[in-house]
């Protein structure tokens, strides 16, 4: 496969999972469609024409030629200058690398990072949230997560990539979309009455279970292991941590638990104010489990996948 059909497929899985609906995300392309056609000559060579096509903002090519054939890739969790140049060292000693692959945006993929935060609105409407109070309670965080990201050096590690010549691709919410499917239909299915049976069954998925034999396994923040779990929502997917405000959203929808990757300290205390159950799966066994699922279908279309940057490594059936 070369680079584009890589990062074709990897957006191609996230809308599959994406929960608000492939018919949904598809709308949000035409309507970005519509908003590029009614643009100035000017302001279309600002525009971004990924985006036309790819709904998620956090995922891009970052550097490289999208006709390069990829035989074979090492991908991480995060990936900065020192993993660019420890891919670089193998690739020199004759370990070939074709790219380099990312959770974790880099580049134009880190500028607009915050854009895909306005999915979570349509998940708390998912869960009995009203879509009006959703979206209110979210733009204030998204606006915060924004100026906190602005003074960042996005395009360190894609300049170093390109003086090194090392292709380089991000894929963030495709990834997310996938583990958040993933893991609520297990609980789901598996339907744990208590929170010591949630953190059994979480265990049962095999990135957690070795995550757990790192240190780094499923863990009770808010709650007691003989509480009963009541509704859970696995909260993986729309960027990073919503407001603080969805706490009490989430009770008032009936909502007994939530799973997701990582808390803030701010949050986790509103939690326990509103007595909603706090069970957080672990950040790096999370993003892995998402990345496995769509490095399988890469694996399947010939390419070699080398892991490294904290990514724990599973391949499904």
């Amino acid at each position: 496969m070369n680079l584009r059909e890589l990062y074709d497929l990897a957006v191609q899985l996230g809308m599959e999972a994406d929960p608000r609906g492939k018919e949904a995300v598809e709308e949000i392309l035409q309507k970005n469609k519509e908003a590029y056609e009614e643009l100035e000559a000017e302001a279309k060579e600002e525009f971004d024409l990924e985006s036309l096509t790819n709904p998620y903002a956090d995922t891009r090519i970052s550097y490289g030629d999208a006709e390069l054939k990829v035989k074979r890739l090492i991908t991480g969790i995060d990936v900065d200058v020192a993993d660019l140049l420890l891919a670089h060292g193998l690739r020199q000693s004759g370990n070939p690398i074709d790219l380099v692959v990312s959770h974790h945006p880099s580049g134009l993929g880190s500028v607009r990072f915050s854009e895909v935060m306005y999915m979570q609105a349509d998940m708390m409407y998912n869960l009995g949230v009203p879509i009006n109070v959703a979206e209110g309670i979210l733009q204030d965080r998204i606006d915060e997560v924004r100026r906190r990201t602005m003074p960042s050096n996005h395009y360190r590690v894609v300049d170093a990539a390109r003086l090194l010549n090392m292709p380089l691709m991000c894929m963030h919410t495709p990834a997310d979309n996938n583990v958040q499917k993933l893991v609520q239909d297990h609980v789901d299915k598996a339907n744990p009455s208590t929170l010591d049976d949630l953190i059994k069954v979480l265990k049962e998925i095999p990135e957690y279970k070795e995550a757990a034999k790192k240190g780094t396994g499923p863990v009770i923040l808010a709650g007691k292991k003989e509480g009963r779990c009541g509704k859970i929502a696995v909260s993986m997917t729309g960027g990073t941590g919503g407001p603080k405000a969805d706490i009490e959203e989430f009770v008032k929808a009936g909502v007994g638990t939530v799973v997701e990757m990582h808390i803030s300290e701010e949050k986790l205390e509103e939690a326990k104010k509103y007595h909603l159950n706090v069970v957080i799966a672990g950040h790096m066994a999370s993003d892995s489990i998402g990345m496995n699922i769509i490095l399988d279908e890469f694996e399947k279309r010939g390419v070699e996948v080398v892991p490294f940057s904290g990514l724990i490594r599973h391949r499904r059936g």
